[in-house]
């Protein structure tokens, strides 16, 4: 180190924390809270920014669910309990025309969509990041439970220390621009407990409130009246078919099943039991199979997301974990590069349930690192 540079901060940046600003992004949960209130005491120059993302009028009594209503009321408590700046930024037809509209549309087209990816990467890591520059913040602060790491080639991104809290899956689309921006103090701690004891610490109004369970714009976890109301008409009802097409039942709408689903297919009385396998839209069909159908080995991938040292096609395979459900652990694959945003994943042990419009994740297979990912894009 030069004999003039400043040493750094706890955020990794070459100055004191009292001439640091910090951007935290606060949904009025206990996670974002905490880290607003740890900076906040460490000294930083912090600003609270909560994102009103969607029906401002109906969300005023909604709970548990961030960015709306008594949550926005929750974080802007929380900047008055510390005495810090807050503000409330309206991106409802933002979040409107990036997220919920593909996420219905995603449905209607046999997929499975992950909104809150979408949400991280097409509003909170860049309309809201873009916010915290504008704002002449020298970062932006989150409470992910996710690990930022600095690497021989700069920063990296990590699972988070406590395996049952990690947020990776739903990161992976972070840019390494944005890497370089973002900080997440949580990453490191060893299990949720230890931030709601923090919360208890600094006497915040959060300390106790319930973690949000479901995705904010679905109330119950109710997808199909949600695509209801967003595509009126959508659940047009059809046939339940097995894999040689015979008709085994009738179905209320091909938005109310998944692939893999077992319970709800209303086709009792059959010896074995049966799992959607296929979605067929066009014909308005639900196949369904035995268990064995929904094995999958090879996966197409797209709009890659590549957070490697190297170039992504300097390797024509790249031996690595990957993770095709958010509540699945990383299972051994090969990655094999199309093209800088393509790849065939090939699963050296079957996976179950893999689906169009969920995300395939990279890892290190021997560490904690995240190399990115992409996006499942058709029947796999």
């Amino acid at each position: 180190m030069p004999l003039d540079a400043s040493p750094l901060n706890s955020l990794g940046l070459p100055k004191a924390p009292s001439e640091t600003r910090v951007v935290v992004a606060m949904s009025g949960g206990v996670d974002s809270s905490v880290v607003a209130a740890m900076l906040k005491e460490e000294g930083y120059d912090v600003v609270g920014v909560t994102l009103q993302l969607y029906d401002h009028g109906a969300a005023l009594a909604k709970k548990g669910a961030c960015c709306a209503g008594l949550d926005i009321h929750d974080a802007r408590r929380v900047a008055d309990e510390m005495g810090f700046p807050h503000y409330v930024l309206d991106y409802e037809n933002i979040f409107r025309e990036a997220v919920i509209d593909e996420f219905a549309d995603s449905y209607l087209g046999g997929a499975t969509p992950v909104p809150c990816i979408r949400c991280n990467e097409r509003v909170k890591f860049k309309d809201l990041l873009q916010t915290a520059r504008d704002l002449d913040a020298d970062c932006m602060a989150t409470g992910h439970y996710i690990q930022r790491k600095t690497g021989a080639a700069g920063a990296e991104l990590h699972r988070a220390a406590d395996a049952n809290r990690d947020q990776s899956y739903f990161l992976f689309s972070t840019t390494q621009e944005q890497l370089d921006f973002l900080r997440f103090p949580l990453g490191h701690l060893p299990s949720k407990d230890d931030t709601r004891r923090l919360a208890a610490r600094y006497g915040l109004s959060v300390a106790d409130k319930p973690d949000s369970q479901d995705i904010c714009f679905v109330p119950n976890g109710d997808y199909a009246s949600v695509i209801e109301k967003l595509r009126p008409g959508a659940a047009e009802p059809g046939e339940i078919v097995d894999p040689a097409g015979r008709v085994l039942g009738q179905h209320r709408g091909v938005i109310h099943y998944t692939i893999g689903q077992r319970r709800g297919l209303g086709i009792g009385g059959l010896s074995d039991p049966l799992y959607v396998v296929k979605l067929d839209v066009e014909n308005r069909r639900v196949v369904v199979g035995p268990k064995s159908m929904l094995a999958t080995r090879t996966i197409p991938v797209r709009e890659i997301n590549w957070l490697g040292d190297e170039s992504f096609t300097s390797r024509k395979e790249w031996p690595l974990s990957v993770k095709v459900r958010s509540t699945r652990p990383p299972r051994e694959a090969v990655l094999r590069p199309i093209s800088d945003t393509e790849a065939e994943v090939e699963l050296l042990t079957p996976e179950e349930g893999v689906s169009a419009g969920q995300a395939c994740v990279f890892y290190d297979p021997e560490g904690t690192r995240i190399f990115g990912g992409g996006w499942i894009w058709r029947g796999a």
